[in-house]
């Protein structure tokens, strides 16, 4: 019975039963129902199991107290106890069993506690978290609402700028209607201008004629009053024709110094920019050259060719109604200075086009094909036409590959060896008035390299290959187109 009692003093039932109790007390209005049930039936089982180890004592000390002790006791106390119909049976486990889970209990409890404690802990945590995001959130929507604000400010500036902006482009269109109706009346006014000196230009030629005529005029009153009988027989003995000059005599000095200047003018632009073209497909510079050569005096050929051609046309066609006063040559070269526009010059390309095909000097490489300059051909057939028209002729000087330098007819070109005293090959010819050169051709001089050049012409065909040409779309040989306006009678 003593070590009964001990064990139930070691285990601290009673002050857990205690612990618990106050606990509950303390949580009763915190938990669940549930919770408040589960409590309550932990005490009462508690409370039972006590109550077992207690009936146990008293029953062994009831047997250390003899067959009549403790009889008075039981009378007194336990039987009216029993008697309230409050029956415990006897507990079915031992007593270290129940001991042990007592302690289980307890040790349940402690982590109970525990655990609420924590979650105690991290709901005050999450609390103060929620109160500060709360507080941001208040942030946000105050910043939000700022935004807003600020975004409605600027939508309203937008709109009034915007509304602005379109009435500066409508302002800005009108100004560039007025600006362009400005400029339509000032294109009608540089029309009558251009008519005005077209009108001034034909005057002034008309006063230069009058002029003439009234000087020749004035030179024949002079002789008619002479006493000396040779002019008249010369006179007698001449055909009556009028000793006033023709449009084309007139205009003859102010012609060749343009067709001069813009002789100069191809050698300084138009030259150049064929030999930018033809640089996209040929690399060697020499042969780029010598095709630019070669086109500008088979231009200048056909160019006197065709002049020639359309000379006798003119001539053939005025012979039956010309009657003067002027020589019937001065006629003809009077019309042609007059009708230039009539010069089939799309003839003379294709004439040059097929004359360079056949050339040996440029028939290689095959990469390039010569309509790729049929434009800076067709200036030069003009100019060379237009140059046929002078008194005199304006024509080019002869040249050949292998001839002797000469410091009169050319110049030397920068990457030639100034010490050589053959021309290579040309750049550019040079243009003769007669016997005088007017303006300087550009050759090339170096020592062995004709040699050279001439043994590989010989080892190549001078025929050309037609297959790699950059232009193989366009027709290599062109239909002879007609000209604008055909020679006929009733245009002359």
């Amino acid at each position: 019975m003593a070590d009964s009692l001990r064990r139930l003093v070691n285990s601290s039932s009673f002050s857990l039963l205690q612990q618990k109790v106050e606990s509950w007390y303390k949580d009763y209005h915190v938990i669940s129902c549930d919770q408040n049930l589960n409590r309550c039936c932990e005490l009462v089982e508690l409370t039972a199991k006590l109550q077992g180890q207690l009936f146990t004592i008293l029953n062994q000390t009831a047997r250390e107290g003899g067959h009549y002790g403790g009889v008075e006791t039981l009378k007194s106390r336990l039987l009216p106890w029993l008697g309230t119909c409050f029956t415990m049976a006897s507990s079915s486990v031992s007593t270290d069993t129940s001991l042990n889970l007592i302690q289980d209990s307890v040790e349940k409890d402690r982590k109970l506690r525990e655990l609420a404690m924590s979650h105690e802990t991290e709901k005050q945590k999450m609390e103060t978290e929620l109160c500060s995001t709360r507080l941001k959130l208040n942030s946000v929507k105050q910043d939000l609402a700022d935004a807003q604000l600020a975004l409605d400010d600027t939508k309203n500036k937008s709109a009034t700028t915007l509304l602005a902006t379109e009435d500066e482009i409508l302002q800005l269109r009108a100004e560039l209607r007025s600006a362009q109706d400005q400029v339509e009346v000032y294109k009608r006014r540089l029309d009558v201008l251009d008519d005005y000196e077209r009108q001034v230009r034909i005057l002034r030629d008309e006063v230069s004629i009058l002029a003439a005529e009234k000087t020749m005029l004035q030179e024949r009153l002079v002789r008619s009053r002479s006493p000396s009988p040779l002019p008249r027989r010369s006179r007698a003995s001449s055909p009556v024709r009028s000793e006033s000059p023709t449009r084309a005599q007139l205009t003859n000095s102010a012609r060749h110094a343009r067709l001069v200047s813009r002789f100069s003018d191809l050698y300084a632009t138009e030259r150049l920019e064929a030999q930018s073209l033809l640089r996209r497909y040929i690399d060697d510079l020499e042969t780029v050259q010598r095709i630019i050569f070669i086109a500008t005096v088979e231009s200048f050929q056909a160019a006197k060719l065709a002049f020639r051609q359309f000379k006798l046309r003119v001539r053939k066609t005025l012979a039956a109604s010309h009657l003067g006063p002027e020589t019937l040559e001065d006629s003809v070269i009077d019309y042609i200075v007059r009708n230039l526009d009539l010069y089939d010059v799309q003839a003379s390309v294709n004439d040059v086009i097929n004359a360079m095909n056949v050339n040996p000097r440029i028939s290689f490489p095959a990469e390039v094909d010569f309509v790729l300059i049929s434009s800076f051909i067709r200036e030069v057939c003009r100019i060379a036409f237009a140059m046929q028209t002078l008194d005199p002729p304006l024509d080019l000087a002869f040249s050949t590959d292998g001839e002797l330098y000469s410091d009169i007819k050319y110049r030397r070109s920068y990457d030639s060896e100034f010490t050589a005293p053959l021309v290579v090959y040309h750049v550019w010819p040079a243009l003769m008035d007669d016997d005088t050169v007017i303006v300087k051709g550009e050759a090339v001089t170096r020592r062995g390299a004709l040699v050279r050049w001439r043994s590989r012409s010989r080892s190549t065909s001078p025929v050309r290959s037609r297959s790699g040409s950059p232009t193989r779309t366009l027709m290599t040989s062109h239909n002879r187109s007609l000209s604008p306006q055909r020679l006929t009678v009733s245009r002359l």
